[in-house]
């Protein structure tokens, strides 16, 4: 089964893509097709989405799915009127809320308040971010080991298990500064923890996967190689747990995460705070 499903937003569209893609998750047997619409924000351009809603309504075999983060009721009225299954996300919420707290909603479209004495804390976010990123990038595959002092988590794990997205993930949304470290058959051999590394035990994490994962991924980057051959997945994966077990190294398995739960869990894990607040 097939479903389209349509995002809009007045803004980027980034929260209803997050809301929605959550609940459509818990749905793995349903395939869908996505289609994100940013900047709806006006009566028009809510009827040029609409047209568009009606004939996909009119070629598929069932109606598509709307997911709206839409402030403006005049603009996710007339969306609403579509042959689709409409969910309003912040009607759905703001009507409660309105009530609990006995108050109105200011309705401001596409806009998260920053208040000017918090300019100050905004400021040092955005710093905090831009530098854990270049901390990540400039210390990717082991690269400036000189500096794993400044690192708050150093992630290790054989080659394509997610070390570097998840990273630069932990930078941009969390201002954690991350360094990784690529464990190579010669590592592994050894069953010892590279003398990088071994000042910093208490910052390592690991990352493992399952190795026919494994394998399909390093034969889209190296098609029929030793490096991409099941074989040489299962015995890499293999030493590299025996290797975290060995000297108590927190880890996880990455195959069936996404680098946004990836690196949740490996903060929860590691008992570290984000060190800026949510973009």
């Amino acid at each position: 089964m097939k479903r389209k499903v349509f995002y809009l937003s007045d803004s980027t569209g980034l929260t209803a893509e997050n809301l929605g893609r959550s609940l459509l998750a818990q749905f793995p047997k349903i395939q869908f097709e996505s289609v994100t619409r940013p900047f709806i924000d006006t009566p028009e351009k809510a009827q040029n989405i609409v047209i568009e809603i009606n004939k996909e309504a009119q070629t598929s075999q069932s109606r598509p799915i709307v997911i709206d983060t839409i402030v403006d009721t005049k603009v996710s009225r007339i969306i609403s009127a579509t042959e689709c299954f409409y969910i309003d996300i912040f009607s759905t919420f703001l009507s409660p809320l309105e009530k609990e707290l006995g108050t109105k909603s200011a309705h401001n479209v596409g806009h998260t308040p920053i208040f000017k004495e918090d300019s100050r804390v905004a400021d040092e976010n955005y710093m905090q971010r831009i530098d854990a990123v270049h901390f990540a990038l400039a210390n990717d595959d082991g690269m400036q080991l000189n500096r794993y002092d400044d690192a708050d988590i150093i992630l290790i794990g054989v080659s394509r298990t997610g070390k570097t997205p998840s990273s630069v993930y932990l930078g941009m949304q969390y201002g954690v500064k991350a360094a990784n470290y690529p464990l190579i058959p010669d590592d592994l051999e050894r069953k010892a923890l590279p003398n990088a590394l071994k000042d910093y035990q208490k910052k390592l994490f690991g990352l493992t996967i399952r190795p026919a994962r494994l394998a399909d991924i390093r034969n889209e980057r190296k098609p029929n190689s030793n490096y991409a051959a099941l074989r040489t997945c299962v015995d890499e994966v293999k030493q590299a747990e025996m290797l975290y077990r060995q000297y108590r190294i927190p880890y996880i398995d990455t195959t069936q995460l996404s680098v946004e739960e990836i690196s949740a869990r490996m903060l929860q894990r590691a008992g570290i705070e984000r060190r800026v607040n949510s973009l």
